[in-house]
């Protein structure tokens, strides 16, 4: 009982801890960047007060707030669906990928971006706000397209093995559609479409910035609604099936969430690799728990903080312009989580 009691005090102190974390973090991206601003002039921008440059202004309200914002959503975001992917398929090498469906956004953009310059003779980069309107369009419509399939499928399949392999042959599936669809395309096409491929918190602002936080702040607390489906389902499907769940209609939920999380994110910040399949693990390695009443909350506040601590790196002062969040997060979450995973191996083997 008291030992109970001490894990839960603990976790309660790790997510204070992951919270304080997050504030800080979102406090440098506001005060850090190519262009520096004093911090008084940063608090009194953010009270409202006047500043000496309308410039940094600006700055602060067109750039940090929304990238700030828009990094916390889409971390917390990709982290939960990386969670509810590993859970579904009890594997830790599935992610938000792992089904096809950010392929899906990216044949959607693809559609959009390698052939508007050579059937409408206007490259879509040239459009400015409409043009982003549109990759983010199609990126919705090819990734729910997609999930649409997958939930077909998994309606008529029963195993998990076989619908992660569906899964990952319609990702190489979109992956070689895209591919024919760059042999045929202009130059300044394919480089706008890597360009998105990169990923970048930046590129949300103004009403997109308040429609993408809005959708991610109603989504992410239904996804605590999985949590208590999510521990039976870890138990086996006989044993789940003796408690009265519905191991289908489980599996089918999960994947409508996950994916619609993955096709959001996708759709306003580019394909955003990494961090819905190393969040988890981190979130188990600190908690040192399999339980989702623990491991969700966890995961979100973990996958936020990541997310911003990237997005600070990507933009730090010396840097010219930002580097790509997808460089960004594989350089600073792969070498935690190999050593997370090496100290777990280790500790097993003791």
């Amino acid at each position: 009982m008291a030992g109970g009691l001490n894990n839960m005090k603990k976790r309660l102190l790790l997510l204070v801890a992951l919270l304080l974390v997050i504030a800080v973090l979102f406090v440098l991206n506001l005060l850090l960047g190519t262009v520096h601003i004093p911090v008084g002039d940063v608090c009194r921008i953010l009270v409202g007060s006047t500043s000496e440059s309308e410039i940094w202004t600006n700055i602060i309200w067109s750039s940090r707030v929304p990238q700030a914002l828009t990094a916390l959503m889409a971390g917390a975001g990709l982290a939960v669906s990386g969670l509810q992917m590993q859970t579904v398929f009890r594997n830790p090498l599935a992610g938000p990928s792992v089904l096809g469906i950010s392929n899906g956004a990216s044949l959607g953009v693809a559609f959009v971006v390698l052939l508007s310059g050579s059937l409408g003779g206007v490259a879509l980069s040239r459009l400015g706000y409409m043009g982003d309107v549109a990759m983010s369009l199609a990126a919705i419509v090819g990734a729910l397209a997609v999930m649409g399939l997958i939930l077909w499928v998994a309606s008529r399949v029963r195993g998990n093995v076989t619908l992660l392999i569906i899964g990952v042959m319609i990702g190489y599936l979109a992956t070689a559609i895209i591919g024919v669809l760059k042999f045929f395309s202009a130059e300044e096409d394919i480089k706008a479409y890597v360009v998105w491929g990169l990923g970048s918190f930046a590129r949300v602002s103004g009403d997109q910035m308040v429609l993408f936080v809005a959708l991610m702040a109603v989504l992410l607390p239904l996804s605590m609604l999985t949590v208590k489906s999510m521990n039976v389902y870890l138990l086996g499907d006989a044993y789940a099936r003796n408690l009265g769940l519905d191991i289908r209609r489980v599996r089918f939920w999960l994947i409508v969430c996950s994916g619609t999380l993955v096709a959001i994110v996708t759709a306003y910040c580019g394909p955003i690799m990494f961090i819905g399949l190393a969040v988890p693990h981190l979130a188990r390695a600190l908690f040192r728990s399999s339980d989702h009443r623990v491991l969700m909350p966890a995961t979100m506040l973990a996958g936020a903080a990541l997310a911003l601590l990237c997005n600070l790196i990507a933009r730090m002062p010396g840097f010219e312009g930002a580097l790509p969040v997808n460089s960004v997060t594989a350089l600073v979450g792969a070498p935690v989580i190999a050593s997370v995973l090496f100290r777990r191996r280790q500790s097993a083997a003791e």
